[in-house]
This record gives structure tokens, sequence and C-alpha cells, in this order.
């Protein structure tokens, strides 16, 4: 999966030339301005910054400071036609991955790109880890206080340690990504990568260069050759998100690769031993993934020696208000606001409320209430979401052959689409679900949008 590089510079041939060479493994889109840059904060956060020190509107190093606190987590290579040691040492102080003098050669830049992004990718891992881990235990209290979570982090404890391929399994936005993450931290893989893929997020005709790699001429647009995710994880876990909307033929050759520890790359004529440990999760049902042709049996058995289920929120109320709290005072303290917890009609609507999104929407709800309280508490008036009764109460104008359950998710969901204008994508955003997600609800509801 490509990452994300924002170039600016006000020299348009200087923009055009690195866009160029950039686009060989990113993601690039471009501002002109100390302005333009200061626009982009508002848009989602780029991987990689390359920013020029002298724009003719403002001072490179005067910006640093201000991406760091807008993306802390984004690297920041810095460009200038001026090589000197002050501005060097300077730009280090203040944070920059790296200080490129002009004139430098292309690879150079390219190669500086690749490594922050990879630096940028393990920071990202080990401050999810610090996360998971404060979410999973807590540095002063449990924040999982239900019994099937606390069981199901005692069966990550135990097999962690193993090399056993695991299959994690729950609705989305339950935390599988988070027991993937707790999975690695616990295994004796722990100082190799945790790589990732979302199988659903991939179009059919390039999943299998993506797992497996492919050479130079396999196919349009394949200019190199390059390293599938298998070789990226060697070492490490490569974990699989979503794997039952992997096709059927591409989950063959995964088996095959999984039995005999060997990856052929696309085009290739060789095959290569790989060596990661495979964490798999799908939101679907197993045995209603294999009846439904969705998931090959035999994988299924292949990946399924131990397999760990996340209970949806609304089966583990225990959970709801200590994770919220959690929340809390994590972006009450990213946002700098002085709140110290939530009132009681708060408390009464984040624990009836049924949380079709789990865990992701309940985070977002926190993070986004945060953000709009005016009190040092939140209110129930500073919340987005109905309570379950009242989207019981229009249960009666569903359809009859809905459940209970089904009625509640389909009325939030109709709800937040006449929010969002029937933006699916910001619906999806707020409800804590992945766009995919959301539009096989739509489906399989009939909602129309």
């Amino acid at each position: 999966m490509k990452g994300k590089v924002l170039l600016v510079d006000d020299d348009k041939s200087v923009r055009t030339v690195l866009t160029e060479v950039l686009t060989e493994e990113f993601q690039v889109s471009e501002a002109d301005s100390g302005a333009a840059l200061r626009r982009a904060f508002e848009e989602a956060q780029p991987d990689v910054v390359v920013l020029d020190v002298n724009l003719t509107d403002a001072n490179g190093l005067e910006l640093l400071p201000q991406v760091k606190k807008r993306w802390p987590e984004t690297e920041v290579i810095m460009l200038t036609g001026e090589n000197t040691t002050a501005n060097a040492l300077e730009a280090g102080r203040l944070g920059a991955y790296n200080f490129l003098s002009k004139p430098f050669e292309n690879e150079k830049l390219l190669a500086d790109a690749r490594c922050a992004f990879e630096r940028k990718q393990q920071n990202q891992e080990n401050s999810a880890l610090r996360r998971a881990m404060e979410t999973m235990s807590g540095n002063t209290s449990p924040v999982f206080q239900s019994v099937a979570m606390k069981d199901a982090v005692r069966t990550v404890e135990r097999v962690a340690p193993s090399d056993v391929a695991i299959l994690i399994t729950g609705e989305s936005g339950s935390g599988k990504e988070v027991i993937a993450d707790l999975i690695h931290a616990m295994s004796s893989r722990n100082k190799g990568k945790i790589i990732k893929i979302n199988c659903a997020a991939l179009p059919r005709e390039l999943i299998e260069s993506e797992l497996f790699g492919s050479v130079k001429g396999a196919f349009t647009g394949a200019h190199s050759d390059r390293d599938g995710l298998f070789r990226q994880a060697e070492g490490g876990t490569l974990f699989l998100d979503e794997i039952s909307e992997m096709p059927i033929d591409t989950q063959s050759k995964l088996l095959r690769v999984l039995q005999d520890q060997k990856v052929r790359p696309v085009g290739g004529k060789t095959d290569y031993q790989t060596n990661c440990r495979l964490v798999a999760a799908t939101n679907r049902k197993p045995d209603d993934a294999i009846k439904d042709g969705k998931m090959r049996e035999d994988l299924y058995y292949r990946i399924s020696a131990i397999s760990v289920h996340l209970p949806p929120l609304r089966e583990r109320r225990d959970d709801i208000m200590p994770l919220a709290n959690a929340f809390l005072k994590r972006f009450a303290a990213q946002a700098n606001r002085p709140i110290r917890g939530f009132t009681g009609p708060a408390v009464d609507r984040l624990t009836s409320f049924d949380w079709p999104g789990n865990v992701r929407q309940l985070q977002n709800e926190i993070q986004r209430a945060v953000l709009l309280s005016e009190g040092d508490q939140v209110d129930a008036a500073d919340l987005s979401i109905t309570t379950v009764k009242s989207a019981v109460a229009t249960e009666e104008a569903m359809d009859t052959n809905f459940t209970l359950l089904e009625g509640v998710e389909r009325n939030a969901i109709v709800n937040m689409l006449k929010e969002t204008g029937g933006n699916k994508l910001e619906a999806a955003k707020r409800l804590g679900i992945g766009r995919q997600t959301l539009y096989n609800k739509i489906k399989a509801y009939g909602i129309e949008v």
C-alpha cells in the first residue's frame, strides 16, 4: 500500500521533477506555498512532508514546528538551496527526519522518503501497541471489564509466543487490528515488522501482486520488480484483514504458500522461502462465509488453528464506560481540553446505545464530543448518537423481517446518511465502520440513498 507524500515547494519545475520521482512509490500531492501547506492541515495526514526552506511567503524552518504539531506522526524532509550547518542543526532540533541540500540525487530523495515512511509506520506500530496495552490492561485499572474480553486477552497471552496461525473474528470496529498488534508485540517476532493489508480494500487484479510481489513486465504498469507483503513481513507478522473478501482463486494460491512456505511473484519463474507468522481476521461468521462461497474451507482450517472471537460492544456493555473514559483522557490531552468526565445523562446515552460500529464508532464519538464540549464534562447534548429507545420506537415502521438489532442498526445508518446529506464516506467515518462495510449494509437493508 503506497504511502502519501506532500511536496511543498514554490518552484513548479522542481515540483514536477520530484513528483515524477516520488510517484514511483508514493501518492504525491503538492503545495506551492506556506499558505497552501496550512490549508492542507485540514486534509488527510500525509506520511511524509518534503518541505522547502525558502518559500516565497514563509520560512520552511518556521513551518516545521507547525507541521509536527498538526501531524505529530508525519516525518518531514527539509530541502534547501543554502547548505549551512546551522540550518541543518536547527531542522534536526525541530524534528526533521533529514535535511537535503540542492542539488541532490533524485534517488537520494526517494531513498530518504522510503526510510522516513518506514520509520513513521514503525512509530505508529509502537504507538498502537502502547495504546493497545493501555486499552487491554490500563496503567491504573483494567479497561476491559467484560468476562468475554478478559477471556480473549488471556487467550492471546497464551498463544502469542508461538508461531501458530491465528484467526480473529468479530464485527467491523470491534478491535481485531488491536488484537493483531498485541499478538505481534507478545510474540518472539516483535523485533520484526507487522505488515497489514485489508483484503477488501484492494482491487481483484492487484491483490496477488500486493501479496506475492511481481516481476518487471508481469502486467501493464509493472515497470520494476516489486516485493510482496510476504517478503516485507519476513521475520515478522503478516496481518490479513477481512480475509473472506479475498478472491477465491487467490485464497487457493495463499493456501499453497502457507503449506509450502514458498512464494512465487506474479510473472516470476522461481520461488523463494518465506518466514512470517500469519494472523487473519474476518467480520463474517466463518461457517457462513464457507457456506456462501466466500472462504475456502481448507484455507479456514489452515489459518484457524487458534481462533479469537471479539464480541460486539452491545454484548459487552461493561466495557463501554471504561473504554469511553480511556478515549476521553487521550483525546482531551491531545486537544488540550480540561474535560474530566461525563455527566449522568451522557453516561446513560452511551451505555444504552447499541454501537453498530463497535469500539471504532465509540472512539470517534468521544473524539468528536471532546472537540465540541464547552464545559468540563461531556454532556448528552455533545453526543451525536441517539438512544436505543428512540431507535426502537421506529422499529414498527421497518420491515417485520428485521430483528430488533437489525432495526437499530438500520435506523442508525439511515439517520447518519441524513445527517451527512447522503455522503457515504463521511457516514462510514462517523459510524466508525469501513466504507465497503457501509455499502454492504445499505444493500442488505435495502436503504435508498
